[in-house]
């Protein structure tokens, strides 16, 4: 291990927060809002865009698909990344890897290049979070962790909340490209001030690139997701279109070649040059939290894709309104992250966890019961019950898991979370979005409406994500808070 010169060495253990390390978590906080909330504004913007471009769904599920699968490519490597390069690097190349695509899909012509753009800002994007975790663990002291931690848990509410939103009201009233017009002016302030303020912090080592390992992680990770994605008919893509047996050789293929990656880090690991150091599941406290974090993924990214699709198939609610059904919600999810927090710096995971998994499941065995006719103040009520239980939820289980690693495997443990949270959004998509369109198809068929078709469907996959989501509910009481954030040495 070899300290770079440039880097500026921030304690991790002191009574509060180097002014430079504070400086570069909130220029991390403000890139991460901006890259959150454009991925959010796509969720309702792909049927217009279908209709823009004059292209069939398959085509347009593609602008999701393609951002989902450059992000499980990308952040299995963010480990290496930011043990390899400073944080200035990588933050710079995040940056202007998501302004240089933001630029390019508003400026594209057709659908072509707006694909290329879509595939330019994931690569940054997917680089973004788990940055911003890293930093944080390193710069932010054990104690402080739970406070500090709430801010994401803002942001990653904040960028949700005003996405949806925004996307509605500009799609109804100025077009497509100003989804992208609104976003870079903001991307481009924030690699301004990353270019003047942004400080190296922590150390770099200087292990070798193991290409096999990238190969093997591209197409294990890719191919899951893909695949899975398929599974669901893709975000944005024909409810249930029929996909032969395409996405199951798919996903059998990225399985077969995650075992491959696994035995591969397992034997690079031995003298430290593994892309993706597995050693991160030695700590149970680590794995107890990510399998948490995982299934609250794929119930959450599964609710939240479904969502739209009933607000607007079956309740009736135009995209702006199905984005305000959102909005209360996230904002009091983001109003309530920093007072987790603390609550979590002062009562440990468990205070929050437990309340919080058991609304997240109770919210969607109420969901499980809507219908046509449900009131609209009555989705509201529900979703913020659900975001309180996000909220909850989100800052103990960052906050533990990574706090239970050694710091040398922060960046490790905080890339094997990110891309956990995406395949199991993923999952969660195809599950959910596999089940409401089955049953809406059949319905269709029969000669019902849009609305009283997809109505059992949206029941069927909601009740199915609250039976998973009670898994979290029992695991909530096995996590605990790392002796560290106690005051005492580090433990796992």
């Amino acid at each position: 291990m070899t300290t770079d010169t440039a880097a500026v060495r921030v304690p991790a253990r002191t009574d509060g927060i180097d002014p430079a390390g504070m400086r570069v978590i909130w220029l991390l906080l403000v890139a991460a809002f901006v890259a959150i909330l454009n991925e959010t504004t796509m969720a309702i913007a792909i049927p217009a865009l279908n209709a823009a471009l004059g292209i069939p769904p398959e085509l347009g599920q593609w602008l999701t698909s393609a951002f989902m699968l450059t992000m499980a490519v990308v952040i299995p490597t963010t480990g290496f990344l930011l043990q390899r390069f400073t944080t200035r690097q990588v933050f710079l190349a995040a940056i202007i890897s998501f302004v240089a695509g933001t630029a390019i899909c508003l400026l594209a012509p057709g659908f072509t290049m707006l694909l290329l753009g879509r595939i330019v800002q994931a690569a940054g994007t997917g680089i973004m979070m788990p940055l911003l975790m890293t930093t944080m663990m390193n710069v932010v002291p054990p104690r402080s962790r739970g406070r500090m931690m709430g801010r994401v848990g803002l942001v990653m509410s904040l960028a949700p909340a005003a996405g949806p939103t925004l996307s509605g009201l500009v799609l109804d009233q100025l077009g497509w490209r100003w989804l992208f017009g609104i976003i870079l002016p903001i991307a481009v302030v924030a690699l301004l001030l990353g270019a003047k303020w942004m400080t190296n912090l922590g150390e770099t080592s200087r292990a070798p690139i193991d290409v096999l390992s990238i190969i093997l992680s591209a197409v294990a990770f890719g191919g899951i997701v893909f695949g899975l994605s398929q599974l669901g008919g893709g975000e944005g893509g024909p409810a249930g279109a029929p996909r032969g047996a395409l996405p199951w050789v798919v996903l059998a293929s990225g399985t077969v070649f995650l075992v491959l990656f696994v035995w591969r880090q397992l034997a690079l690991q031995r003298r430290n040059d593994a892309l993706l150091d597995l050693r991160v599941f030695a700590s149970r406290n680590y794995v107890v939290a990510v399998i948490i974090m995982g299934v609250v993924a794929l119930s959450m990214f599964g609710t939240f894709s479904l969502l739209p699709l009933y607000l607007q198939n079956v309740a009736g609610l135009e995209p702006t309104a199905a984005g305000l059904v959102l909005l209360p919600g996230s904002l009091l999810m983001g109003l309530l992250g920093p007072v987790m927090g603390r609550v979590y710096d002062l009562r440990g995971p468990r205070t929050l966890l437990v309340p919080g998994t058991i609304l997240i499941a109770t919210s969607m065995f109420i969901y499980s019961t809507v219908g046509e006719h449900t009131p609209t103040w009555f989705l509201v009520i529900v979703q913020i019950m659900m975001s309180l239980g996000l909220a909850g939820s989100f800052t103990p289980l960052f906050s533990a898991s990574l706090g239970s690693l050694d710091r040398s495997l922060y960046s490790h443990g905080s890339a094997v979370l990110n891309t956990l949270q995406q395949v199991g959004g993923a999952a969660g998509t195809a599950v959910l979005i596999s089940i409401y369109s089955t049953s809406l198809r059949s319905g269709e068929a029969e000669g019902l409406s849009t609305a009283a078709a997809g109505e059992p469907g949206a029941n069927a996959a909601f009740l199915t994500a609250a039976c998973i989501a009670l898994v979290p509910v029992v695991l909530a009481f096995f996590v605990k808070k790392p002796v560290d954030q106690e005051g005492g040495p580090a433990g796992h």
